[in-house]
């Protein structure tokens, strides 16, 4: 009789242990697209993802190769050197997926997010840290905004795409980073993980839970300009869900008492006066989440509010600066902060 007990017991423990999964939280990271990138990703002892940083790192260089505006021979950098009306550029699957994705966006928010502001971006000395910043002459401006709209570029479904101005020049870097996010979670996924949560230059992607079945909490950095990047404002709770946030807060100069920031309007050619300076958009997709985020800058707090209420399972928060200096959240109807 003792004998059976004890062997019952020692089977019940097996069963106990088959039944329950032993997790370890693995932490990724290293440097691309000219910032850096952090993955958390939650596997049981024995998962298989030795090689996993391996397979991420060679998706995140696909990427760059093909939309970085500083690497020459980048698929970018080829189209925005091509001079002619006349030629059709093939892209790649990635650069192809983000230029749909940057079209809708440009459509979606009335031109206040615009790919092909790049030219202006420069003329403001906001291209390189290096460049001396200066408010530009009207005519400039007025000059280079006859070359800037997304409406000047045709893109055909057999992965080509054209430009209707000889001198327009593209930059996606506000999706790009959106993209890479989304593209990593596919990785990963891949791979056999269903928990995890990626991080690239700041937009996030989060997937089921952490370890211990505990949603992925995560901070937004207090929108001004002394906060230290680990200075937390807000913090979310997501699961199955992108975060991206965008601001002015960072980049900008002064002139006799008055701020330019990085953030344009297309359609103006002249930086952004809305008093917002910050925006975090929550949607499916990161690459959504990270383009609508700079529209918001943009747009303002109520016409951006008001076009994130009328799309489905997207969320936003807003932060004005008052002129005391005091921040002020306004938030859709689905934003959620945590305590």
């Amino acid at each position: 009789m003792k004998k059976y007990i004890r062997f019952a017991g020692f089977a019940f423990l097996l069963f106990i242990l088959a039944g329950c999964r032993l997790q370890r939280e693995v932490l990724i990271d290293g440097n691309t697209m000219g910032t850096t990138y952090h993955i958390k990703v939650v596997a049981g002892y024995f998962d298989r993802i030795s090689d996993l940083k391996e397979k991420i790192d060679r998706r995140l260089k696909e990427i760059n190769d093909s939309m970085s505006i500083y690497e020459a021979n980048s698929e970018i950098s080829q189209f925005n050197a091509i001079q002619n009306t006349d030629e059709r550029f093939a892209v790649s699957e990635d650069f192809f997926s983000v230029i749909k994705a940057a079209e809708k966006l440009y459509h979606l928010t009335n031109g206040a997010w615009d790919g092909t502001i790049k030219p202006l971006v420069d003329l403001w000395g906001f291209g390189s840290p290096s460049v001396q910043k200066k408010i530009p002459a009207k005519q400039l401006i007025d000059r280079l905004l006859a070359d800037v709209g997304f409406s000047h570029i045709e893109i055909s479904d057999s992965r080509h795409i054209r430009k209707k101005r000889p001198l327009l020049s593209l930059d996606l870097n506000s999706i790009a980073k959106g993209y890479a996010v989304d593209r990593i979670a596919a990785v990963i996924r891949e791979n056999g993980s269903e928990d995890f949560l990626v991080e690239v230059g700041g937009e996030v992607y989060a997937s089921g839970t952490k370890k211990g079945g505990q949603p992925w909490r995560v901070g937004i950095n207090r929108p001004l300009k002394d906060a230290s990047v680990s200075q937390v404002y807000r913090v979310v709770t997501l699961q199955n869900l992108a975060l991206a946030t965008s601001g002015d807060y960072r980049n900008f100069f002064e002139i006799e008492g008055r701020r330019y920031s990085h953030v344009l309007d297309p359609r103006t050619g002249y930086p952004v006066r809305n008093s917002v300076v910050s925006a975090s958009v929550m949607a499916e997709t990161c690459t959504f989440a990270d383009g609508l985020a700079t529209a918001l800058m943009v747009m303002g707090a109520d016409k951006g509010l008001a076009l994130v209420e009328r799309l489905d399972k997207v969320e936003a928060m807003i932060v004005i600066q008052q002129t005391d200096g005091l921040l002020v959240d306004y938030f859709s109807n689905g934003f959620k902060v945590s305590q």
